[in-house]
C-alpha cells in the first residue's frame, strides 16, 4: 500500500495494457490519461495535481505545450517524478527537472533486443541488397540479377557508437552470429566493460576509419547533437554502411546524403529522423541504397509489454521509497527526497 495516495498522469499513447493493470492493482495509486488535443490551460487542474507523469519518449508523439520543461514545471509543486516510456527522453528537459527537484527515469534496456534485431535486419538487407531487388522486381526493372550481387557479414568489422544496453546487445549478436570484429566508442564505458563483449574501445576517428559498418546507439543530448557530419562521414571507409536506430539529430542528414550520392558510402539504414516522420520528398528517401523505417526499431509487441511493465514497477518502487534503477538525473535525488518527505507530511496533515 502506498500512503499517502499518489496520482499518475499519462501523456501519450498507451504503451501496453499491463501498465494500466499494474498501476491500478497497487493500492494508493490512481491513473489519469491526458488528452493531448487539449490546451495546457484546459488540462492545468489535472496536471498540477500530478505526483508523477508518464510520458512518451518520441518528440513527434507529444505536442510542444505538453513536453516537460520550465514552463510546464512552474506550477507543478507536487510533481515528484517524470517517467519516459522508452529509453529516450527527448520530451523531457532533464536539467529543468533537476532544478525543480523532480527526478527523471526511463526504461533503458526494455527494447534492446528489438533495436538490436532491427539493426541486424538493416545490415543484412543492405549487404544482400534485399530492399533494392524487392523494389526492382515490383517495378519490373530488375534486368541482370548479377548486377545486384551483395556481400556477407561474416568476419566484417562493425563500429558501435554508444555502448549501452542496445549497443552492447548489437555487439553480442554480431559476435555470435557472424564472428564480426567489433569496435566501440563510448566515453562513459570502460575499456574492460567493452572488452567483456569482445569489442575494442577506440576514439571516434579511429572507429570511423576502420569500420565496414558504423551503427549509432547513443542518446541525443548536448554532447551528441550533430556529432556525425561531413568530416565524420569523410573519415569512414570507402564503401562502408551507416546505420542509425538512435535518435534523429545526431547525424547530419544533408551530409549523409552527400556521402551516399557521391558513392563514398555504400548505403544507410535509417530508423530515426530530424523530423519524424520525414517528408515524402526527403532527399535520402530518393536513394535506392537507403533503407528507411519510421522510428519503429524498438516497437514490437514484446518490447512494448516489457517497457510498460518496467515503467509501472519502477513508479511503484519510487513511491514505496526505493531509489530507481534507471535514474537519468541522479544529482536531483537529494532534493527529490526532501520534496518527497515534505509532500508526504503535507498529505498526512490534510488527512
Amino acid at each position: 500500500m502506498i500512503h499517502p495516495p499518489r496520482q499518475i498522469s499519462y501523456i501519450g499513447n498507451q504503451i501496453d495494457p499491463v501498465f494500466d493493470r499494474t498501476i491500478e492493482a497497487c493500492e494508493g495509486l490512481s491513473l489519469l490519461r491526458i488528452d493531448r488535443t487539449r490546451s495546457f490551460a484546459e488540462l492545468r487542474e489535472t496536471i498540477v495535481a500530478s505526483h508523477a507523469i508518464q510520458i512518451d519518449s518520441a518528440r513527434s508523439d507529444i505536442p510542444d505545450h505538453l513536453r516537460i520543461g520550465p514552463a510546464f514545471l512552474s506550477d507543478c509543486h507536487d510533481l515528484l517524478v517524470v517517467s519516459a516510456s522508452g529509453a529516450g527522453f527527448d520530451t523531457i528537459d532533464a536539467a529543468a527537472c533537476t532544478k525543480a527537484g523532480v527526478i527523471v527515469v526511463n526504461q533503458s534496456g526494455g527494447n534492446r533486443q528489438s533495436v538490436a534485431e532491427h539493426t541486424l535486419g538493416m545490415m543484412l538487407s543492405l549487404t544482400k541488397r534485399i530492399a533494392e531487388t524487392d523494389r526492382a522486381m515490383r517495378e519490373r526493372r530488375l534486368g541482370d540479377r548479377i548486377a545486384y550481387m551483395g556481400h556477407e557479414l561474416q568476419g566484417r568489422t562493425i563500429g558501435i557508437i554508444g555502448f549501452g544496453r542496445c549497443g552492447s546487445r548489437v555487439a553480442e549478436l554480431c559476435r555470435g552470429l557472424f564472428a564480426m570484429n567489433m569496435l566501440a566508442f563510448d566515453p562513459y564505458v570502460s575499456v574492460e566493460a567493452i572488452a567483456a563483449h569482445g569489442a575494442r574501445k577506440l576514439t571516434l576517428g579511429e572507429l570511423l576509419g576502420q569500420s565496414d559498418f558504423v551503427s549509432l546507439h547513443c542518446p541525443l543530448n548536448a554532447e551528441t547533437a550533430g556529432m556525425i557530419g561531413d568530416d565524420q562521414f569523410a573519415r569512414m571507409k570507402q564503401g562502408a554502411f551507416f546505420i542509425s536506430t538512435a535518435r534523429g539529430g545526431i547525424h547530419d542528414e544533408q551530409a549523409l546524403y552527400a556521402a551516399l550520392s557521391s558513392g563514398h558510402l555504400a548505403g544507410a539504414g535509417l530508423d530515426v529522423w530530424a523530423e519524424e516522420p520525414p517528408p515524402a520528398d526527403h532527399p535520402l528517401l530518393s536513394l535506392s541504397n537507403v533503407i528507411a523505417s519510421p522510428h519503429t526499431a524498438g516497437v514490437t509487441h514484446e518490447a512494448r509489454h516489457r517497457l510498460a511493465r518496467m515503467a509501472a514497477e519502477q513508479l511503484i518502487g519510487i513511491f514505496q521509497g526505493e531509489r530507481p534503477e534507471r535514474l537519468i538525473n541522479p544529482e536531483a535525488w537529494p532534493h527529490f527526497l526532501e520534496r518527497f518527505d515534505a509532500a508526504t507530511m503535507r498529505a498526512a496533515r490534510r488527512a
